[in-house]
């Protein structure tokens, strides 16, 4: 899921270097942290969070397990 991730963001930003994906496994849930360069963040979350929620509808309809998938952009 990292790769898909990283697929996805990278044609987005500018700073490809800064990209940083971290997974949280937890009980029930999946929680994915995107970190990019600040100046990249408004590109990756997009006019009124367009960008942000097509990745998170894409991450769960990619997700295989019975978590919940959750993606956070720091």
């Amino acid at each position: 899921m990292e790769n898909l991730l990283q697929t996805i963001i990278e044609p987005l930003v500018d700073f490809k270097d800064d990209i940083r994906i971290t997974k949280e496994d937890h009980d029930k849930s999946i929680t994915y942290h995107i970190s990019v360069h600040p100046d990249d963040m408004g590109k990756v979350i997009g006019k009124q969070g367009r960008i942000a929620k097509a990745i998170r509808t894409i991450v769960t309809g990619a997700n295989k397990s019975d978590k919940k998938v959750f993606v956070e952009i720091d």
